[in-house]
């Protein structure tokens, strides 16, 4: 039993091997300070020291309205370049665990999801956002870039020309233009939203999780080399699979005809 810690601005829960971390700021539209910022960071930190017992974490915001509606303004507005550059830092290195954690995560977009919102989703394995969700990164409309890494995550998702499309314009998109450009995976009605993020995660769980962890960082280490390179990468990780018991168990219950029992990490 994992009993996760207060925190301020977040929470985190566990229940049947999915952790929830929840931006907790629905007064705020769940925006991202600093305090907000250095939470997630610490509450990824128990989910990454709890994998045995973690196999998904899913992401999302408070209240019905917002995912994260972007970076709180009123704390960046007075900001000079040096304290602007240490808020950006903060944000990478937060969101760089999320892509780091061997388990899959999962955005459950609920709503506004702009500028570090759409960051921090973009950080994620999988999105899956609400048919009322809006998309955005509209940092220009404040006279500012993308900081939290929107430039580099956004075009790895929607190509060049999209993302620069939707940077320059700083406007919003819907959740059927999402799902076509690629940005989210998935759309669900509001109230299906979780139950269908869970039913994902559920989904994974049964799976080898070693396999599992081993593919997320396959793709994610290899996608940008060159493909005889990344080939090479994939054979290397996939020989190593079968040192695991993940391997033993999944093999011999396909012979056998029956479900896996994948050991516990």
């Amino acid at each position: 039993m994992i009993k996760a810690k207060t925190y301020e601005n977040v929470l985190l829960d566990v229940d049947n091997e999915i952790a929830t971390l929840t931006i907790n700021r629905p007064k705020s539209m769940n925006a991202l300070n600093t305090a907000t910022l250095t939470e997630i960071g610490q509450a990824l930190d128990e989910v990454r020291d709890n994998a045995d017992l973690i196999k998904v974490l899913i992401i999302t915001g408070a209240g019905e309205k917002a995912f994260v509606a972007g970076a709180d303004i009123s704390e960046m507005r007075d900001m000079n370049s040096l304290q602007a550059a240490t808020l950006s830092k903060l944000a990478h290195e937060s969101f760089g665990k999320i892509e780091n954690l061997s388990q899959l995560t999962i955005a459950a977009v609920n709503g506004y999801c702009l500028g570090g919102g759409l960051e921090l989703a973009s950080s994620c394995d999988i999105r899956v956002g609400s048919s009322k969700a809006k998309f955005g990164q509209p940092e220009v409309t404040l006279g500012i870039v993308p900081g939290f890494g929107g430039t580099q995550r956004l075009t790895r998702l929607v190509g060049r020309g999209k993302a620069k499309e939707m940077i320059a314009t700083g406007t919003m998109v819907d959740a059927q233009e999402a799902y076509r450009v690629g940005i989210i995976e998935e759309i669900a009605e509001p109230d299906e939203l979780m139950d269908k993020v869970h039913a994902l995660a559920n989904t994974v769980i049964k799976n080898g999780l070693i396999a599992v962890g081993m593919a997320k960082y396959v793709i994610d280490r290899a996608a940008d080399l060159p493909l005889d390179t990344a080939i090479d990468f994939e054979t290397q990780m996939w020989a190593q699979t079968f040192a695991t018991e993940d391997q033993t168990e999944g093999m011999t219950a396909f012979l056998e005809k029956r479900k896996p029992a994948f050991p516990q990490k």
